[in-house]
């Protein structure tokens, strides 16, 4: 299982992780089911995780996302122009 963990990018206690849902990871978070929980998030939740412990990568730096000009000046030419747009 924890190989298993890793290839999930869950290597330390109390970590979480988005996931596209297909047919691997499902098979594996079958194998790792007595080690961990998982669901489908609520709008609200994600809101609030990215509110709080959100970053963005701006030229190869991790920078948290303070305000909406971090966003606006990296993903306004894609149509995200504040925090609204990403959840």
């Amino acid at each position: 299982p924890r190989k298993v963990l890793q290839l999930l990018r869950l290597k330390q206690l109390h970590n979480g992780v988005f996931l596209k849902v297909n047919k691997p990871i499902l098979q594996m978070l079958k194998l790792v089911q007595p080690y961990v929980t998982y669901g489908y998030p609520s709008l609200k939740t994600v809101r609030e995780l990215l509110y709080k412990r959100g970053h963005a990568k701006v030229h190869k730096q991790r920078i948290p996302i303070s305000d909406n000009s971090v966003i606006t000046s990296s993903l306004g030419e894609k149509g995200l122009y504040g925090m609204e747009d990403l959840v």
